[in-house]
């Protein structure tokens, strides 16, 4: 990271988050060099990719093809405050105040002047861009930054449901093709089949079945430690993390699954998250509230979550990202492609769509003895909403108080510290009962 970022203004009473967790550090330490050697694979002539985080990054681990995922890189330019250096400069060029934020952060490094001031050194030029359709905003950003490039583009398409399944977490790992109808599943196989040929042509690398084999086995291994950790938090009381530990630690081997390294940062969470337990360490010992953040992380304050510790017991435990990462990615079957496919034809509708969303916010908060919830809704992005009323309405039913906190994730420009203290704090006092 050059010396601009080192220094870049921090946002508005944002604070630093303090982890506790040796693995949190080896994750977030890897991620940095991994970035930095990536950067040098590619200035020597390496493909790159940049994809949305609901493209089939399998296929490229397994054609030996590195990727940046878009928001992933949003999260980081959040975090080293730059992104409302970026945001300014999609202003600048026209577009308009309320454009998606969380997803448009890689096209303005496109049109920096200066990228590499970027965070450590600034996005490399990619070969491909690769997305889903799954909202018209998506579509445009990728659209654009790969003519800003000048790099082939590919538009991977999105289907809907036509029945509404009960509880999917159940059927997702063994009987996926008891939840997702035939027809979904045969175009996303095509489709898979088509981004394979285009990467093979503009990439020149080969896709190889036993490696795609061996990357759908470790996957599966990541996200069984994940259901493990998941299980354990949620007993455990109070618990031994919080989400200031788990959102970044779980994140960063997402972005290089179907990798040992991955795998075994998974594994090592969930020994050092049973190593706590066992010792009876909680993250905070005075918990008298535990609390769901529900929504992307707040990438440039993650200090946040741990302000009303101190004084109110109440701890965030759980976020979609610990969830997710548990329920939604561990698929088994003997058609390595469909089972792929298995695991992203739906994803959109686990996170978006009610009540295939709502219901598993309300089996989560259950599971995770949740005392309140905190939904952050972004008005800038549709695909954020995710059938607020609904969930609102469905977490009310089961008699979890829920505060709807309106904020960006990456836009710092528009955070009101004190006003999102005053409001989460009021939530606790007078709607959020505390355990004796």
């Amino acid at each position: 990271m050059t010396e601009q970022a080192n220094t870049a203004a921090p946002a508005s009473g944002s604070r630093a988050s303090v982890k506790k967790l040796k693995t949190a550090a080896r994750a977030t330490a890897y991620q940095k060099e991994w970035f930095m050697g990536l950067k040098e694979k590619v200035e020597s002539g390496e493909p790159l990719a940049i994809v949305n985080a609901d493209v089939p990054q399998e296929i490229l681990r397994a054609m030996d093809i590195p990727y940046v995922v878009n928001q992933w890189w949003s999260a980081v330019c959040s975090a080293k405050q730059m992104a409302p250096h970026y945001l300014n400069l999609l202003n600048e060029r026209g577009y308009r105040q309320d454009l998606c934020r969380y997803c448009s952060l890689a096209l303005a490094a496109a049109i920096d002047p200066e990228p590499e001031k970027g965070p450590w050194g600034g996005l490399p030029k990619p070969t491909v861009a690769i997305t889903r359709l799954t909202c018209d905003s998506q579509a445009k950003i990728f659209e654009l930054l790969a003519q800003e490039y000048g790099v082939p583009f590919y538009p991977l398409e999105n289907t809907v449901p036509l029945q509404i399944p009960d509880e999917w977490w159940t059927k997702a790992r063994r009987n996926w093709d008891e939840l997702f109808e035939p027809h979904r599943l045969d175009l996303m196989v095509e489709d898979f089949k088509g981004l394979i040929r285009f990467l093979e042509t503009n990439t020149g690398k080969t896709f190889s079945e036993s490696r795609f084999k061996e990357v759908m086995k470790l996957v599966n291994e990541q996200a069984e430690y994940n259901k493990k950790t998941r299980d354990l938090i949620a007993r455990t009381i109070p618990a031994p993390v919080s989400i200031t530990d788990t959102v970044q630690t779980v994140m960063v081997p997402q972005w290089q699954r179907g990798t040992e390294w991955a795998v075994d940062i998974a594994r090592s969470l969930y020994e050092e998250v049973s190593d706590l337990v066992e010792r009876k360490e909680a993250a905070n010992p005075n918990e008298r509230i535990r609390l769901a953040w529900v929504g992307r992380g707040l990438w440039f304050n993650l200090g946040f979550y741990q302000h009303f510790e101190e004084k109110y017991g109440a701890s965030f435990i759980w976020s979609i990202y610990l969830g997710l990462a548990a329920d939604a990615y561990a698929r088994y079957g003997e058609d390595s492609l469909r089972t792929l496919a298995s695991r992203f034809v739906g994803m959109e509708d686990m996170l978006h769509m009610p009540p295939w969303n709502s219901d598993w916010y309300v089996k989560e908060a259950k599971l995770n003895q949740i005392d309140g919830v905190v939904h952050l809704i972004s008005d800038s992005c549709t695909q954020g909403a995710g059938g607020t009323y609904f969930i609102k309405k469905a977490f009310e039913a089961a008699g979890i108080p829920v505060l709807q906190l309106r904020a960006d994730p990456v836009d710092a420009r528009s955070w009101d510290d004190s006003a999102m203290i005053k409001e989460l704090e009021q939530f606790l006092e007078e709607r959020v009962k505390v355990r004796a």
